[in-house]
């Protein structure tokens, strides 16, 4: 069977996308990975409506990337900060991937909106794709793929 012939159905592409392929949700995480934990000011940074701004952590919430934890301003009803998981942590390489792609193919001319780098050494930080036996930096060239376990036949 070829990849043409497969079935994408169970394709975790596909399933990563329905949970966060939404822009909004990208920019939601974006914000998360850089501290941002609080409605309001998602809201403000970000710029969408509350409805939507709603509807969108009310699904991070549900899919386990992010969670709530109560505070209470003095004078103020309790409310809810939305912080990232262990599982939302675990798509900062792709919030990383994301920003790296940007900077190079949709470069801002005045330069970077932020700068991110590695605390121990200086560098800055970038996305690779590396094999499990830790080589690093590969080329989709350097990869092969084949249809796993799961494929199926289209249908």
């Amino acid at each position: 069977m070829e990849w043409l012939e497969a079935s994408t159905e169970n394709c975790p592409v596909q399933r990563t996308l329905d949970v966060i392929g939404e822009k909004w949700t990208l920019l939601i995480l974006r914000d998360a990975v850089n501290g941002v934990r609080r409605f309001d000011d998602f809201h403000h940074h970000i710029g969408l409506s509350e409805s939507v701004l709603s509807d969108r952590l009310r699904k991070l919430t549900s899919a386990g990337i992010l969670r709530t934890v109560p505070y209470q301003e003095p004078g103020s009803r309790p409310r809810n900060e939305y912080r990232l998981t262990r599982k939302g942590w675990d798509l900062w390489p792709v919030v990383v991937a994301l920003r790296q792609w940007g900077e190079t193919y949709t470069p801002d001319p005045e330069g970077t909106v932020l700068d991110v780098r590695h605390t121990g050494c200086g560098a800055p930080v970038r996305a690779v794709v590396e094999c499990s036996a830790e080589h690093s930096a590969l080329s989709p060239r350097e990869v092969t793929a084949r249809l796993g376990p799961g494929a199926r036949l289209r249908s």
